[in-house]
């Protein structure tokens, strides 16, 4: 009996074996041919997941915007393997947390990928006082399909790019029909109507998607993916992505050419032509680049030909992904990327002038997941954007509007020449020897609390101070208590302490000649015995209420 329950148990385990192998075999297949839905199924299905696995589980999720998921994975791989996990890991753990509203660990991660120190609530809440606009936005309607983005201007309708046409082959990498452009109107409503496919001339089997139209509406710049694969630094074969060129003659698209600078070895993609017509800004992977994909200009003649592709530089572009480029009549470029600082994964940018700075369009547009492809009319104030912050690609149309800059009341402290809240003497002061805050207090305090709700992204330093009966160290210790407790009072009354900082001086700073244990009365000493309010920075915004459409705008609050 026992050597029967010995050879069930080495069949047994011979079996599983064998499954587990399996399992990873067919996940390698499927992650090399970028079938990262199928890969993701198969790797699950292993019971002891090496590093590789790992890796290659957490990157099927994270290309199939499954953050969530993705987040834990790669938590698992930097728990087992951190001593030997490559920066883009890192990189890509960093964007999950923060598309899953971790942004403090997030921040520990950007931190070791680049060098320098992502602060994510201070960014944020500086930010909201630089930006010119705020943004206000809903879904599209009828935008309900799989993925739908990559809106464009196309005379007085709308050309997007979609999954819809269940007629196309289904795409490995997310199991949805090849991309095919399509034209529409748009209502008042905010809901697309009369919604055509573009011809056979420009959809194919393959992609096709990210339409650009000159003036007249007689030329389009479109992608399209090409038919072959190639492998890829990774040993993945990739079918890598053109640029074409499209005339409308007697209504009908024609004259299809592939732009010279396309390739089958990189990708050239998402292009957008200036007002004028004489430049096209598009996204490549090409050589010579920053790393990933950068953004381009080449120059449009009239006599059909194109100048070089330049790139646009440093200041817009970064070692990771600027993709989606849109050049206003107004010549400011609009552009996502993952690689400035940001709200998590793709957001949306500006920059005008010579491109040499990139300005974050701020949290009333960009969230935690993809926000892309933005296009807008600066005359009218009006454009649109693709997310996928409720899981797939869908198209948004908003308002833009002033970002109303308010500065923040404050007053000069005689004592310290710093901004302070100018309510009571901007103080509270102490019992002698003691870190308890008095009654008499509180209404100063909840004034602090009032101001600082009507002026949300104010930071304030609580600064708190002892007289001079004691030890130097003990009055120290004695003046951060105070701190401690005056902070404490604001955030049990609704200030969330990552607005706050605090000090103590000791007996360092007295408002008056008392700088001795003895020789002035109580009510001098007592002067002393403080704490202050500064306004440690000023220009923010008054809290004004937008309509209800991200679902990431909490990730903003302080």
């Amino acid at each position: 009996m026992k050597k029967l329950y010995s050879t069930l148990l080495i069949i047994s385990i011979s079996v599983s074996a064998f499954t587990q192998k399996s399992d990873i075999r067919d996940g390698n297949k499927f992650f090399a041919q970028a079938a990262y839905i199928d890969a993701a199924d198969a790797y699950e299905n292993v019971n002891d997941k090496s590093q590789q696995v790992l890796q290659n589980l957490g990157d099927s999720y994270f290309y199939t915007n499954q953050m969530q998921n993705a987040a834990e994975v790669y938590e698992l791989l930097f728990l087992r393997h951190s001593e030997n996990v490559a920066d883009e890991y890192k990189f890509r753990y960093a964007h999950a947390l923060m598309a899953a509203g971790n942004y403090v660990k997030a921040d520990e991660y950007m931190n070791q990928v680049t060098g320098k120190n992502w602060n994510h609530e201070e960014f944020a809440e500086t930010l909201d006082t630089l930006v010119p606009h705020k943004f206000k936005y809903d879904q599209v309607m009828n935008n309900q399909s799989s993925s739908d983005f990559g809106i464009a201007f196309y005379g007085d309708r709308v050309a997007f790019a979609s999954t819809r046409n269940q007629e196309r082959p289904i795409y490995p990498w997310n199991k949805l029909p090849t991309l095919d452009l399509y034209s529409a109107e748009m209502n008042d409503e905010g809901e697309m109507t009369d919604i055509v496919l573009f011809s056979d001339a420009i959809n194919t089997d393959q992609h096709e998607s990210s339409a650009t139209f000159s003036q007249d509406g007689n030329v389009m710049f479109f992608d399209r993916t090409n038919e072959d694969r190639v492998k890829n630094e990774d040993d993945v074969r990739i079918a890598h992505i053109s640029l074409y060129r499209a005339e409308k003659v007697d209504g009908e698209w024609t004259n299809i050419t592939k732009l010279p600078f396309s390739s089958e070895e990189y990708s050239v993609e998402h292009p957008s032509l200036s007002a004028d017509g004489t430049k096209l800004y598009f996204a490549s992977d090409m050589p010579g680049g920053s790393g990933s994909f950068d953004l381009y200009v080449v120059d449009v003649n009239e006599d059909g030909t194109y100048g070089s592709p330049q790139n646009l530089g440093p200041g817009v572009n970064t070692p990771h992904r600027e993709q989606f480029p849109f050049i206003s009549e107004e010549d400011v470029l609009y552009f996502a990327s993952d690689g400035h600082q940001g709200f998590g994964n793709l957001d949306i940018y500006r920059t005008e002038g010579d491109f040499s700075e990139a300005e974050n369009l701020g949290a009333s547009i960009n969230g935690g997941h993809d926000d892309f492809a933005f296009v807008i009319k600066e005359g009218e104030e009006e454009g649109f954007f693709a997310s996928n912050r409720r899981g797939t690609d869908n198209l948004y149309q908003f308002v833009r509007e002033e970002n109303e800059i308010i500065e923040a009341p404050t007053v000069t402290d005689e004592t310290s020449g710093q901004d302070i809240i100018p309510i009571d003497g901007s103080k509270i002061y102490f019992d002698f020897d003691k870190a308890t805050i008095k009654p008499e207090s509180k209404p100063v305090l909840d004034s602090v609390v009032t101001y600082m709700n009507d002026y949300p992204n104010i930071r304030v330093k609580v600064e708190s101070h002892a007289d001079a009966r004691g030890t130097d160290q003990y009055n120290m210790d004695l003046s951060e208590r105070r701190a401690a407790a005056t902070v404490d009072y604001l955030v049990e009354n609704g200030i969330d302490r990552s607005r706050l900082t605090s000090e103590g001086f000791g007996e360092s700073r007295p408002v008056n000649d008392c700088t001795e244990p003895t020789g002035c009365t109580a009510e001098q000493y007592a002067k002393n015995r403080r704490s202050t309010f500064v306004v440690s920075n000023n220009g923010s915004s008054k809290n004004t209420e937008m309509e209800e459409g991200s679902e990431m705008e909490n990730e903003e609050e302080n």
